[in-house]
């Protein structure tokens, strides 16, 4: 039996997010559907992360068993061509060990999310960032992000729903840039070992408030400490969020 992981990336303006819904077709099952084709086996995939509805991936990570014998360098071609045009390329697979689990094997993640500051919405981005008509003190979100690191319980930062087992969370890195593309886009750039639900979007929330004079950037780490979600920010929109990298103890691909 192999244990296959596969790198993807995907629009999820198309999706339910990546885990199975009952209300819609989700990247998930999507997957199953194309690899169970493929092998002519019931598969089923261990993805890296629950991405929600309208939630993006510049790489995702998934893996399956397989008892299948196409060469593990046509996998990703063999994937896209039963895709066709389903927002979801293949870019990679490897062979990989047998305890390998894509979720529990991550090492921690980074997400960008994209905010697009104008009193003009423009139609190329309106699927893929937070529209935000307000005037927005980048200066002011690039010195509060740094405020976000370290270790802490970021329950302040969880929106309801979260089922995990404890609050604590260490982010690794936290910065806001503007794109080098779009002058109007705010790009939100944060690693951690792992998230709460929602926790990207609502620091995002976070950001976009302090920029816009709502909340103070020096009440950041008051607000963390408070562990309320009443005291932080409100959640951004699910379109303007991006899996940028999942990080593994080894290169995979």
């Amino acid at each position: 039996m192999r244990n296959i992981a596969v790198k993807i990336m995907y629009d999820g303006s198309r999706y339910h997010g990546w885990q199975y819904q009952k209300n819609g077709i989700t990247v998930q099952e999507r997957m199953e559907q194309v690899l169970s084709e493929l092998t002519n086996e019931k598969v089923s995939v261990t993805g890296c992360s629950r991405t929600d509805a309208g939630v993006h991936a510049l790489e995702y990570v998934f893996n399956f068993k397989s008892e299948t014998k196409i060469p593990i360098d046509r996998l990703p071609y063999a994937i896209n061509t039963h895709l066709g045009n389903d927002s979801i390329a293949a870019v990679a697979a490897a062979e990989v060990a047998e305890d390998f689990n894509a979720r529990f094997s991550s090492k921690g993640k980074r997400y960008v999310y994209k905010i697009w500051n104008s009193n003009i919405e423009n139609p190329f981005t309106s699927n893929y960032s937070w529209f935000l008509p307000y005037k927005v003190d980048v200066r002011k979100m690039i010195d509060a992000a740094p405020m976000f690191c370290g270790t802490h319980d970021f329950s302040a930062f969880m929106a309801a729903g979260g089922s995990q087992k404890t609050t604590v969370r260490t982010i690794r890195d936290c910065v806001v840039k503007q794109s080098a593309e779009w002058d109007e886009q705010i790009e939100i750039e944060v690693e951690a070992d792992a998230f709460l639900y929602n926790m990207v979007r609502i620091i995002a929330g976070t950001l976009a408030e302090v920029g816009m004079g709502r909340i103070e950037k020096d009440s950041i780490p008051e607000i963390i400490a408070s562990c309320d979600r009443r005291r932080a920010g409100l959640t951004a929109p699910a379109e303007g969020l991006f899996l940028k990298k999942v990080f593994f103890d080894a290169d995979l691909f």
